[in-house]
């Protein structure tokens, strides 16, 4: 179990990471999931110690790792950019870091062959970097990275690289993998379908701090702040208490007998549905409404709106 404690660490007279507390318990995948200069990858940097923090700790099974070097502490780690070696081949890759670590080459080679199975490159060993497409890329740099049976697996934004349909793929067979190995995988991401797809648990992280950890249901269908709320596209609004609420955008209606009335500013077409954003009278909201119907309302549309009260969460 990985145990980070009232973890702070600074840049300068900057908090990217601000006395921030999460565990991953032994076989569980956990996301932390928050907005690009969330303190998310110097959260990690921490762990794997290629940052030196201010004040806190970190743990795993008990044993205080602030003080082992980054080559000692077991970890996997698996970077955005790849980080591959282009002048060696598929094999010399994924064995590059049992070698370093004294492993004999017959056991690294036959490590090497048996995560390139598992990871769907079989067969492409004596392959060039260069010569592989950014999927098979992250395929290798993953196989590096599991090639040492690493007590934590921690992935940086790992396919945020890739284009839509690929990420889509990827993310089913990260999850699949990580079950079938019973992996412990600390994974940061930007981007909700990846973290609420792969984490046994998700933790937003805004401004160095969790601000919710949950199982994905959870997160998404209870969001604790304002910030989760806006983060996850909720609405967040005043115009249907006296207090601040968060409604989700498929939570609304437009029916002739709604409560709140308002005129539609935007309009877009996402595939399933249209969204489209209403301006409602009286206030200086806009809310976010996904209407599945044929012919949707367009720009300049006076309209009212009903609330499906399951889809509200009142916010502190």
């Amino acid at each position: 179990m990985l145990e980070v404690t009232d973890l702070t660490v600074r840049y300068g007279r900057g908090v990217a990471v601000d006395r921030l507390s999460l565990a991953v318990n032994d076989g569980e995948v956990v996301c932390v999931l928050g907005p690009s200069g969330s303190g998310k990858s110097t959260l990690l940097r921490a762990i794997a110690g290629l940052e030196t923090p201010e004040g806190g700790s970190i743990t795993r099974g008990g044993t205080d790792l602030t003080a082992i070097p980054t080559h000692r502490r077991e970890l996997g780690l698996m970077f955005q950019d790849h980080a591959l070696f282009p002048h060696r081949d598929v094999l010399g890759n994924v064995i590059f870091g049992l070698r370093m670590h004294e492993v004999d080459r017959e056991t690294a080679v036959r490590r090497g062959r048996e995560v390139l199975e598992l990871v769907g490159l079989g067969g492409f060993e004596r392959r060039g970097v260069r010569e592989l497409s950014g999927g098979e890329q992250q395929r290798v740099a993953l196989a590096r990275a599991l090639a040492p049976e690493p007590k934590l697996l921690m992935l940086d934004e790992p396919l945020g690289a890739l284009d839509r349909s690929l990420r889509e793929e990827l993310t089913a067979e990260l999850r699949a993998l990580f079950t079938r190995l019973g992996l412990s995988v600390l994974l940061v991401t930007h981007d909700h379908d990846e973290a609420f797809a792969i984490g046994d648990r998700v933790a937003v992280m805004h401004a160095g701090r969790i601000e919710q950890v949950g199982s994905p249901a959870e997160v998404w269908n209870a969001p604790a702040s304002a910030f989760v709320a806006d983060f996850l596209g909720w609405n967040v609004t005043r115009a249907l208490s006296t207090g601040i609420c968060a409604v989700r955008p498929d939570a609304l209606r437009v029916a002739a007998d709604g409560d709140l009335s308002g005129h539609v500013v935007v309009r877009t077409f996402r595939r399933d549905h249209f969204l489209v954003g209403v301006a409602i009278d009286g206030t200086d909201e806009v809310l976010d409404v996904v209407v599945r119907d044929v012919d949707p309302p367009d720009v300049g549309d006076a309209v009212r709106l009903t609330a499906d009260p399951s889809g509200v969460v009142a916010l502190p």
